[in-house]
């Protein structure tokens, strides 16, 4: 702070600091309002958690957690996809052969039901639970909570996957023609399409750090994709074959994928290097990341929960559960409650994870009892707290900050950046012209097309200057007589006789 020059910018930093240091004070006071704390499974000396069944908790646990315990058999329109809205309270489903409903899955209260008669791939709420978005055959649509249809997507062709962005309030989908689309759910805009080049696309997932989305493709690479940069921000080599699943935590440091090689993999996203890897007989299909930080992984009928697997390498899981006679298609922990819902060929179902959950909640982000006037009202500060596209990029930060770095390292950084690039280009330092964007070089491009009385003026004089130039260059030349105009009694004249 003491080696800027600029005061405006001092000031501006100053104020900044200032603000992180209150809100970092108020955050520490209100820690005492926090009173929950997460409990988790602890079993004695000779026993194991995974051998813990759903039937010897749900017969050990209180009422109200106990009916969370549940299957939903639909037999004739699985395998189901499902998703949660951001509080925990209301739950979509969508089956494969046409099925979709939402409902209150606390109390049990049905809110709309449709049977589209048509392939559904996957479903996503939106800003809440009053509109979803389902990817159909061949278009993608939008319902509301009546489940009356509010617009068809036609951009969005032959959809696998459906991520919605809340603090952008921006649809992602990606499917069989390898492209990339955002369209803003609050303007209807297609904002961006970014053509991947890697084939169809089914798994994706969103960072909630960054909002950077992440693909999974068939050749084992992951990319890293923001709305504003047609380029993949990162590209990693993953997996030996096809990424089946990935998903990434809360806080955007650690990333899970899953692939056809039989492989599970846990990155770090700061350095993009692997830190465990485990192996399966049965390649994982889904992955799914909790908001303490378990990992579930879903393959074939079962299903494993693992506790602590971004610190250490674990030798067993956490949790294990088999839903006999049936294959999970899409798993999902619920928000704020110490549940797993996972959707299967035979339904969906839920089932109890001690200590998965973020037992304190924050009533302005998200409020799991929220009423219909909060509903509204943060409806309200969301679309005027949106955030724009061209904020997405992988440090969220950068905005406001300086680069204090020597000019040695930072032309270090041009020279590398520039011959990986261009590896088959020199690369030719350009100096940065001095004096071109000066303050008053600034204002005077600025009043190029500024229209004012004293500019007409002498633009109207030299106009008229330049008109008796030529006519006494006419009059001169002896051609002042052919350019009057002509009219009907100069049929009468005699013509000139030439010597």
């Amino acid at each position: 702070m003491k080696h800027i020059q600029d005061l405006k910018l001092k000031s501006t930093l100053r104020k900044t600091e200032k603000k992180f240091a209150d809100a970092a004070y108020k955050a520490a006071q209100a820690e005492m309002l926090l009173p929950e704390d997460a409990g988790f499974l602890e079993a004695d000396t000779m026993e194991k958690t995974w051998k813990f069944t759903q039937t010897q908790l749900k017969n050990n646990v209180d009422l109200n957690t106990s009916n969370k315990i549940f299957d939903l058999k639909l037999p004739d329109f699985g395998p189901y996809s499902l998703d949660y809205t951001r509080n925990g309270r209301h739950l979509l489903i969508g089956g494969r052969k046409g099925h979709v409903a939402t409902f209150d899955w606390t109390t049990g209260t049905l809110g709309t039901e449709l049977h589209l008669r048509e392939t559904i791939r996957d479903v996503s709420w939106l800003h809440n639970h009053l509109m979803f978005a389902v990817a159909q055959k061949k278009y993608t649509y939008i319902y509301d909570h009546t489940g009356m249809e509010i617009h068809c997507m036609r951009n969005h062709i032959e959809v696998n996957r459906l991520e919605f962005l809340p603090y952008h309030f921006l649809l992602a989908t990606v499917g069989n023609a390898g492209y990339l689309k955002y369209q803003d759910t609050s303007t209807g805009q297609l904002v961006a399409e970014l053509r991947t080049k890697l084939g169809p696309c089914k798994t994706m997932a969103q960072n909630p750090y960054n909002a950077v989305i992440h693909l999974g493709h068939g050749n084992g690479t992951v990319t890293l994709w923001a709305p504003t940069v047609t380029q993949p921000l990162v590209k990693m080599l993953c997996h030996k074959g096809p990424v089946l699943a990935v998903a990434i935590d809360r806080g955007g440091y650690y990333m899970a994928t899953a692939g056809l090689d039989g492989q599970m993999k846990i990155w770090d996203i700061r350095t993009f290097k692997p830190l465990q890897q485990y192996y399966s007989p049965t390649p994982a299909s889904n992955l799914s990341i909790s908001q303490r930080g378990m990992l579930s992984v879903a393959y074939g009928p079962h299903i494993s929960i693992w506790k602590d697997a971004f610190l250490t390498k674990q030798k067993e899981p956490y949790m294990t559960h088999l839903a006999a006679g049936t294959v999970v298609e899409d798993t999902q922990f619920c928000p704020f409650e110490d549940i797993l819902g996972f959707g299967h060929t035979g339904g969906i179902s839920s089932i109890v994870i001690p200590g998965s959950g973020e037992p304190n909640f924050d009533t302005l982000e998200a409020n799991p009892y929220q009423t219909k006037k909060q509903r509204q009202e943060s409806e309200v500060h969301s679309l005027l707290d949106k955030v724009k596209p061209e904020m997405i990029s992988l440090n969220p930060n950068f905005i406001g900050a300086v680069d204090r770095a020597p000019v040695e390292v930072v032309q270090e950084e041009r020279r590398l950046e520039w011959e990986a690039n261009h590896p088959t280009e020199k690369f030719v330092p350009q100096n940065r012209a001095r004096g071109k964007s000066s303050s008053a070089r600034r204002y005077l491009r600025k009043q190029t097309n500024v229209l004012d009385a004293k500019k007409e003026e002498v633009r109207a004089k030299l106009q008229k200057d330049k008109e008796e130039r030529l006519k006494k260059r006419a009059r001169e030349e002896g051609q002042e007589e052919t350019e009057k105009p002509r009219t009907a009694l100069d049929r009468f004249k005699k013509p000139k006789v030439s010597n």
